[in-house]
């Protein structure tokens, strides 16, 4: 009979070791199991991060270009109008200068006009003196 109660006593022993171990088998699994869906979640959250990183610079270098290629519009049609200014200004200087040729050429003929009949009428009093 005492064999039979060590027995028993045994058995009991090693069926309750045998629970122990599977709980902590199946705690252990279910630890490996949410630290690798943490895992997962991270590496999942840092290449949507690292995603979004890279379009927003993406999408500033497209401003800064977008903006660089206005300024450079701007820069150009300022040269432009500057230098059509300059042109018509060129032109103005010149029509003036014309203009004060034309009158120049206009007094100096009517000079000479004036100066011819002159000597005309001088030459005409000292012929009919």
């Amino acid at each position: 009979m005492k064999r039979i109660v060590m027995s028993l006593a045994l058995v009991a022993a090693l069926g309750l070791s045998l629970n122990s171990c599977r709980e902590t088998k199946e705690k252990t699994e279910n630890a490996v199991e949410k630290a690798a869906d943490s895992a997962t979640d991270a590496v999942n959250d840092a290449k949507d991060a690292a995603t979004d990183a890279v379009d927003d610079a993406a999408e500033m270098a497209n401003d800064a270009v977008d903006s660089a290629k206005d300024a450079a519009n701007d820069a150009v049609d300022a040269v432009k109008e500057g230098a059509e200014d300059m042109a018509n200004d060129a032109k103005d200087v010149a029509n003036d200068a014309v203009d004060k040729v034309k009158e120049a050429g206009d007094d100096a003929i009517e000079k000479a006009k004036d100066a011819g009949n002159d000597a005309v009428d001088k030459a005409k009093g000292s012929i009919g003196n």
